[in-house]
């Protein structure tokens, strides 16, 4: 009984972190004035710092660890830092939906290239037919949006569109690092609050420069906050906490509430639409997830 009770708390608190994600993108359209980089530095070096803060002790632990490994650091600390500004500028320019969507969609696909030319391991038949659903799909949510609802109008969808496969890119650069600093025996918090931390150092000054209507008023400033204690900073410490129940396999299937949540958010909150094409377009990409995250029963890794 204690066991499965903890499953379903390590579930619930997975479910809430992918939620809590899911709305970045909703929350950062309340603030239209606030240049799409201002968000994004302050999002995730305001995440950073508190990641920083509450995992101390196991950085100063694995210090040590961490300075053996000061490549990979700073290449995911980089990730990180390069991760926000294209995330959210591609939301700006080709909607919350399209961005989100496209960005974590084509993660995993870059995670796949990354690990077979670093790695050296075999590009997988299911790899392949994802990278064709996926693909497919991106092509049909690019042309599926309605222009009206998009700043700048249709020509700029294909360049958030663009930034949308670079913040994928960095995502899955992170998560890369992130996963080769836990091979060498740091603790989890202590590698993800390393990188953030570092992109922290770049992202937060870059602000005197981004930022002049970040916090000019209550809206603004209530947004910003907003971005970097809920998504952020308590997101990513349910996340960690669900982990500690239940496999990586079945908490990376959970997450796909996240582009759920957030086309729906987009759909209803912020007026967003798509022809039947572009819905096609969204089914097709979920399909390319699952056949990206449901996988036979892999080793994992442990974290101490």
């Amino acid at each position: 009984m204690g066991n499965q009770q903890d499953d379903m708390q390590g579930i619930a608190a997975i479910v809430l972190a992918s939620v809590l994600w899911g709305t970045t993108g909703t929350a950062a359209s309340f603030a239209p004035a606030v240049s799409p980089l201002a968000t994004g530095a302050f999002a995730m070096g305001g995440g950073g710092v508190l990641l920083v803060l509450h995992a101390l002790r196991f950085l100063l632990k694995d210090r040590a660890r961490l300075k053996a490994c000061y490549a990979v650091l700073l290449t995911g600390g980089a990730a990180v830092a390069l991760y926000p500004l294209a995330f959210y500028s591609a939301m700006r320019l080709s909607g919350v939906a399209m961005g989100t969507v496209i960005s974590i969609a084509s993660a995993p696909l870059f995670a796949v290239v990354l690990e077979r030319l670093i790695g050296k391991k075999q590009v997988s038949s299911r790899w392949i037919l994802g990278f064709i659903t996926g693909g497919l799909g991106i092509l049909l949510l690019t042309w599926g949006k309605e222009p009206q609802s998009v700043e700048g109008g249709n020509e700029w969808q294909y360049i958030g569109a663009a930034l949308g496969l670079l913040a994928g890119l960095t995502y899955a650069v992170y998560s890369w690092s992130a996963r080769r600093l836990i091979e060498q025996g740091i603790h989890a918090r202590a590698a993800m609050a390393a990188m953030f931390g570092l992109a922290a150092l770049v992202l937060l000054p870059s602000l005197a420069i981004t930022g002049d209507n970040l916090l000019t008023t209550p809206i603004h400033a209530s947004v910003a906050l907003y971005m970097a204690v809920v998504p952020m900073f308590i997101g990513y410490l349910c996340f960690s906490r669900g982990l500690r129940q239940v496999e990586a396999s079945t908490a990376t299937l959970i997450t796909l509430l996240e582009p759920v949540v957030a086309v729906m958010l987009a759909v209803l909150i912020v007026g967003e639409r798509f022809m039947p094409v572009g819905w096609l377009g969204v089914m097709l990409i979920m399909l390319s997830l699952l056949l990206q995250t449901v996988r036979r029963r892999p080793g994992g890794i442990k974290s101490r």
